[in-house]
């Protein structure tokens, strides 16, 4: 039977209106479970980043929250370096502060390409059971060849040492700037050293192979056939921890140290 123009338009648009409510109420429906997944691969990465899980465990939930109790946030104050009593690092969205022209500031030149920075950042330590610091762990991020990495450094308690690096979020091409993600890759990084004599970063992503840390402290393997994502991640290290992100931050953490 032969249907009018009109019946087509309408028919056709009472199908677009149905789907598009099934999609928005899967889209409600799921968002506290999205978030819930998000906030547990953030825990996931920063227990890796600080040796307290394997690249090849698998935790479910419970396990996560369990080892993440010897893990402390605090959110800092990046241009005094302070802790900021009046922020809840429980509650505490850096990504979405770093949007807010109110809770941040455009952020100087800088290699990694960082736009805004924001005026506080979420910041973890492993504390001892008498609750001194056996590492630290930061949040880190700059652009690779294709997107923003978003990911964690770790150090030990000298402040310099890495414990470990990783990335929960990136766009690079798989097999090359992807290798982020490779176990291996990420296993040279521990033991090499962050800062020079004079407390400058300098650890670097190089061209080909690094020696061992005791022979070769600041360098770590290069990508194969990804130079930008390497560059990138040395950009982004330098800039995260030096004077304009959390390097007032360490300074005071190493004086405390001294005292």
């Amino acid at each position: 039977m032969q249907r009018s123009p009109l019946y087509t338009i309408l028919f056709a648009t009472a199908v677009c209106i149905v789907c598009a409510i099934v999609v928005s109420s899967s889209a409600v429906s799921l968002k506290e479970r999205q978030e819930t997944n998000a906030a547990l691969e953030k825990q996931r990465n920063v227990l890796q980043a600080a040796g307290l899980m394997t690249f090849d465990e698998k935790l479910d939930a419970a396990e996560i929250e369990q080892r993440f109790e010897r893990i402390e946030m605090e959110v800092v104050d990046l241009a005094t370096g302070e802790v900021n009593p009046d922020i809840d690092p429980k509650t505490f969205d850096q990504a979405r502060a770093a949007k807010d022209p109110a809770t941040s500031t455009v952020a100087p030149d800088n290699r990694a390409n960082v736009k805004r920075l924001p005026d506080n950042a979420l910041v973890y330590k492993v504390l001892s059971e008498d609750g001194d610091i056996e590492g630290l762990i930061l949040p880190i991020e700059g652009y690779g060849l294709w997107s923003t990495l978003y990911g964690f450094i770790a150090l030990e308690d000298d402040l310099d040492t890495v414990l470990g690096i990783t990335f929960y979020q990136h766009g690079e091409t798989p097999g090359l700037g992807g290798e982020v993600d490779n176990p291996r890759w990420k296993s040279r990084w521990v033991g090499r050293k962050a800062f020079d004599e004079n407390g400058v970063p300098i650890i670097e992503v190089i061209k080909g192979f690094a020696g061992p840390a005791q022979e070769d402290p600041y360098e770590v393997d290069g990508l194969s056939g990804a130079t930008l994502t390497s560059r990138g991640i040395t950009n982004l290290l330098h800039f995260w921890l030096g004077d304009d992100a959390f390097g007032p931050y360490l300074k005071n953490l190493e004086q405390r140290k001294a005292a």
